[in-house]
């Protein structure tokens, strides 16, 4: 039996840990338990609470300290870190305890539109609470892998302030006081991880469905990444000027996704996606030629074609 344990499961009383080296965690989905586990690994003092119990229970086994109401999470810590599903669930749980929130530092590391974030970080602030908005990039609860990084935006006093107790975290990204920046960020980041996703799938149906080696084909197809890198750099740069391509690389790019469709198509695979694709170059070409210049997709996808 561990004699420590109906120490942890023992609700902290308010303010009983006021330290430089302790904060509160709320939510404990996967990504709230990954970031329990790497803090107390490094020696910080955790208190946690979730609206299932038998998760804060099982954080608690670990080493983390229980409390029983979202009031008193808030209590124990001056820093308390959010992951949550979205920002609706912060006013959900916070909102019937927010006169626990003067003086507290939130955390919030929960996915949602920047805008809600930044809504998000008013009501926070009204309440007296200082704030930090944040956006895990990582392998999906996997915070430790050393390509895992973790976006932060916010007043930089504030970050300055804290960077040292959530650096066990990931490593940081700060990029400026626009509350919503960090989102705009990760969604941005999350946009391209869902087609990247799709496609692959897509790419994989493929080969698989045609018969071929599918081991042959990923070793020589993910052996690219500085192609990728490349052209995600020109076509930045091509942004700045209102995006890449003329008509004549729009048509040959509507063919390209033509003949994917149908090498698609012919194997049972569905290609959805491509005809998507295809889609924006068909509009690029309808665009330019009404228009008498080149009609990026960019600019169709920014929603300033007209």
């Amino acid at each position: 039996m561990d004699p420590g344990a109906e120490t942890r499961k023992t609700p902290p009383t308010k303010g009983h840990r006021m330290s430089q080296q302790s904060l509160t965690v709320i939510g404990l989905g996967p990504m709230g338990q990954a970031m329990v586990k790497a803090l107390i690994e490094a020696g910080i003092e955790v208190t946690v609470w979730n609206r299932t119990a038998a998760k804060a229970e099982a954080m608690a086994e670990l080493g983390a300290h229980r409390a029983e109401t979202a009031a008193e999470a808030l209590d124990a810590n001056r820093v308390i870190i959010l992951s949550l599903t979205h920002y609706q669930a912060m006013y959900d749980i916070l909102g019937p305890a927010a006169d626990h929130l003067r003086g507290k530092v939130i955390a919030n590391l929960s996915s949602d539109s920047p805008e809600n974030t930044r809504e998000g970080a008013a009501w926070a602030t009204e309440h007296g609470a200082q704030y930090l908005v944040g956006g895990f990039m990582s392998q999906g609860d996997d915070i430790k892998h050393p390509d895992s990084y973790l976006y932060l935006s916010g007043p930089k006093d504030v970050f300055e302030a804290h960077r040292d107790l959530l650096r066990p975290l990931s490593r940081q990204e700060y990029l400026g006081d626009d509350y919503g920046l960090a989102q705009v960020f990760y969604q941005a980041e999350l946009a391209l991880f869902h087609a990247f996703l799709i496609g692959w799938e897509q790419a994989l149906a493929i080969v698989d469905r045609s018969g071929a080696d599918l081991d042959r084909f990923v070793a020589g197809a993910s052996g690219h990444p500085n192609s990728y890198r490349d052209f995600m750099r020109e076509f930045a740069e091509g942004a700045k000027h209102g995006g890449w391509g003329d008509l004549h690389s729009f048509k040959m790019m509507h063919a390209g996704a033509q003949h994917v469709i149908d090498a698609s198509e012919d194997l049972g695979v569905d290609a959805r996606l491509t005809r998507t694709v295809q889609d924006y170059y068909r509009r690029a070409i309808e665009a330019t030629d009404k228009a008498g210049h080149p009609v990026p997709v960019y600019r169709i996808i920014r929603g300033d074609a007209a």
